[in-house]
């Protein structure tokens, strides 16, 4: 089972001091910077995936590249542009959830076709267009007919993108998207997909889907499914069911779920291979939202403010290094919560003191709780809450690593 990272341009600085919490004054983010799969050992992932409206923009935008960065990804094609070593792979396809409100993809078959080929991708996904609803009993004939036309767009463009391909004489990999609505829907869907010549198949617009209708749709797949044929599920983790999605045919998938808990989660912020802990949220005084509105309306003194945060971070390092007790650590991080916002002191508080007794990150082998320590459990900043983020893939890594053992 392979899994993809979806690129959205995320790297960390080797140099970042976290104790001014600064980069160096010649810092290149593009040359310096790293990825994931530099940052750790072994790569957190078996390759990348990028999106066509990620790096040229869709309907929604300009996408998160500046036009500099998109040149040189069309120069240096996307193995060099990611330093991705020889063993990993490169996926591209369009980013359909930019476009789902559109009635039709903003893009054709021969932009997508140029984007893959210009970027030198292994295998790319043809256009498609998401269906956002699960009716499992549903026809095409009593079905939203929005949602049947969208089925039919994606393999209408389905059908060109392969012929394009063959035209083209291009080495890269097709992948065939797959809507649908129901385990039917899918499985007709993935049957036009082999009959047009495809041999993996992305199954797109699951990611609302609850595990056990995901394998519904699986196990009726799996009945017009050919012994040759490959799937990739895309936006789908489910680790739990992995070993289940394996047996119908599942050889891929791609997320950012573990990635962006790391930074959305209200709770599970930090991965261990015993569960997940929350991050202690410690923000930048000067960074903070909430924290400069008080300051500026003179509820809250800045001086305060400053001296509270910095006594907090002391503590927290020095209750890492064994020099401080765990109650007056944790009495730092409460005054300093309680000028930041008090009404969360009493959710967060034995969330922390867990983290703190357990110290997760001093057990973990991965490079980066090796190297940064407690500074990758404080929820503050991007140095810090994407590393967290990189450290949770490698935890990822791990339970499929052991599940191919197993």
């Amino acid at each position: 089972m392979k899994f993809y990272f979806p690129d959205s341009q995320d790297q960390v600085s080797p140099t970042y001091n976290f104790m001014r919490d600064e980069y160096t004054d010649f810092r290149v983010r593009q040359r310096d910077d790293i990825y994931a799969h530099q940052a750790v050992t072994p790569a957190p992932y078996d390759g990348i995936l990028v999106s066509k409206a990620i790096v040229d923009g869709s309907v929604k935008g300009s996408g998160k590249y500046k036009e500099s960065q998109r040149e040189r990804l069309y120069r240096l094609g996307v193995r060099e542009f990611f330093r991705l070593p020889k063993e990993m792979h490169s996926l591209g396809d369009c980013g359909a959830f930019n476009y789902v409100n559109e009635e039709y993809p903003p893009y054709t078959t021969e932009e997508v076709l140029d984007f893959y080929e210009g970027c030198g991708f292994d295998a790319g996904v043809s256009i498609d267009h998401v269906i956002f609803g699960y009716r499992p009993n549903a026809s095409e004939a009593t079905v939203d007919e929005a949602w049947a036309r969208r089925r039919k767009i994606s393999l209408g463009l389905a059908e060109e993108f392969i012929a394009g391909v063959k035209t083209r004489g291009m080495e890269m990999t097709p992948l065939g998207a797959a809507q649908g609505w129901s385990p039917d829907s899918y499985a007709d869907s993935v049957k036009q997909l082999q009959e047009m010549g495809y041999e993996k198949i992305a199954l797109g617009g699951m990611v609302p889907l609850k595990s056990h209708e995901i394998v519904s749709c699986l196990e009726r797949i799996s009945e017009v499914r050919t012994a040759g044929t490959e799937l990739h599920l895309l936006g789908i983790t489910r680790i739990d069911r992995m070993e289940e999605f394996f047996k119908h045919g599942v050889r891929s998938f791609d997320s950012t779920s573990a990635f962006r808990q790391a930074f959305m989660d209200e709770r599970n912020n930090y991965h261990s291979p015993n569960g997940a802990y929350t991050a202690i949220r410690i923000p930048q005084v000067d960074g903070n939202p909430i924290l400069k509105r008080l300051i500026l309306a003179g509820k809250v003194s800045q001086s305060d403010a400053i001296k509270a945060e910095r006594e907090c971070l002391r503590k927290l390092r020095q209750y890492d290094k064994g020099e401080a007790d765990l109650e007056p650590t944790l009495a730092a991080v409460s005054a300093y919560q309680t000028i930041v916002d008090d009404s969360k002191i009493e959710k967060y508080l034995p969330r922390y003191r867990r983290t703190l007794e357990d110290r997760p990150w001093q057990f973990c082998p991965c490079k980066l709780c090796r190297d940064d320590r407690i500074e990758i459990a404080i929820f503050r900043g991007t140095e810090r809450n994407k590393r967290r983020g990189f450290h949770n893939m490698t935890v990822l890594e791990a339970k499929m690593r052991m599940l191919a053992l197993a």
